[in-house]
């Protein structure tokens, strides 16, 4: 028996992680997904630690069934709870056996993982600058690319619909001419558009082959979402806010996802993440796993990536420069064990559990980053997704 003992969250600058020890003294990481719900996050964490304690670390499927199914109700603030214990639990277990956690979930099929890198910006111009720079340095795709730009959340926002669709068609064409074939482009739209506008635009930015459009519209409906995927020439990709494998499953029978999006942070951790890929194996579909959080993330998501036949792409979140003064991996400075990317593809880690270790008293040196509520006004006074 492996016993827990103490099971911590930790907030640390934007992030919270969640840091189980054992009777031996062994330590385990893992990181909530619940983006801007941290601190309800944080509280479930120290519920389930109420349970966990005394308990055997080894059980992981046990206690993640019993996280998510003893009293019924759950959402992002929990299931990102979930998540982060159990890639706790499975960097325990890796640690405890001496090996990297993919060879516990069927060994690796590949040594690394390609990477797309966040293109953020407020004009095309400064997104084409930054995605040339990523391809000096060896990058082969990029993502977050929004054509409908990210501007200041502050700045009410309207187009008409001819203007809208045009300048976007157009930012995705000036994208393509600038870096050519050899990137692929991950278009990402931010849930902003309506059934019949993503559609339009899908089929506009055809001729330009983004590997895939991320989100077109609100994730919550199938159905919408299935509707502009039968309509429409470009791959689905969705599923980062996605809380179960039964959501994806649900999207998959509707044949509205190519390309699954778990957050592994908030879909049920590696336990989760493991459903998940099979999910979209059998349906012949691929995974991306979303990642906009920090090292400990990536490194659950390169484990995860390690050992699925149908991993397409992984998310690298590199910081934006116009608000974060650089374009490195955000966070890097947190934790130890990660390689540098090197044309395109990172190294996945290959010591045991997670492959990576916190800074030790980080939680001492970095000052707690909230988010607060705000959306970005329209025009009329209503609200838009950005």
């Amino acid at each position: 028996m492996i016993k827990i003992v103490k099971v911590e969250p930790l907030f640390v600058s934007r992030y919270l992680f969640v840091r189980i020890t054992t009777d031996e003294g062994l330590t385990g990481i893992g990181e909530s997904g619940a983006w801007g719900h941290l601190e309800a996050s944080a509280v479930a964490i120290s519920k389930f630690g109420d349970y966990l304690i005394g308990k055997d670390a080894r059980q992981i499927e046990h206690h993640w069934n019993v996280m998510l199914r003893a009293h019924h109700f759950v959402g992002a603030a929990i299931s990102g709870a979930v998540s982060a214990i159990d890639i706790a639990l499975w960097d325990l277990k890796g640690k405890s056996l001496g090996v990297p956690i993919h060879e516990l979930i069927g060994g690796a099929v590949r040594t690394k993982a390609r990477l797309y890198a966040h293109v953020k910006g407020s004009t095309i111009e400064k997104q084409i600058s930054l995605a040339k720079k990523f391809q000096r340095v060896g990058f082969t795709a990029v993502g977050h690319l929004n054509p409908l730009l990210d501007e200041d959340q502050e700045q009410p926002y309207f187009k008409a619909h001819a203007r809208k669709i045009q300048d976007a068609v157009n930012n995705i064409r000036l994208m393509r001419e600038a870096v050519g074939p050899d990137m692929d482009l991950c278009v990402e739209v931010h849930r902003r558009m309506t059934v019949p506008e993503a559609i339009t635009l899908a089929r506009d930015i055809e001729p330009y082959h983004p590997l895939f459009m991320e989100d077109p519209v609100p994730p919550a409906n199938p159905d919408a979402m299935a509707w502009v995927a039968d309509h429409i020439p470009i791959p689905i990709a969705t599923g980062e806010r996605f809380t179960s494998f039964h959501q994806f499953q649900t999207l998959l029978a509707r044949r509205g996802v190519q390309f699954l999006r778990p957050c592994i942070c908030i879909c049920g951790g590696i336990t989760g993440g493991r459903k998940i890929a099979a999910l979209a194996e059998a349906y012949d579909a691929q995974v991306v796993p979303h990642n906009p959080l920090s090292p400990v993330s990536l490194a659950a998501c390169l484990q995860l990536d390690a050992a699925i036949p149908n991993f397409a792409i992984q998310e690298y979140p590199s910081a934006n420069p116009e608000s974060e003064g650089h374009s490195d991996l955000r966070a890097a400075n947190i934790v130890t064990g990660l390689d540098q990317p090197e044309d395109g593809f990172i190294k996945i880690p290959d010591s045991p559990g997670l492959g990576i270790q916190l800074v030790p008293g980080i939680e001492f040196k970095e000052p707690v980053a909230p988010r607060g509520i705000a959306m970005r006004p329209h025009f009329d006074g209503s609200v838009v997704d950005q």
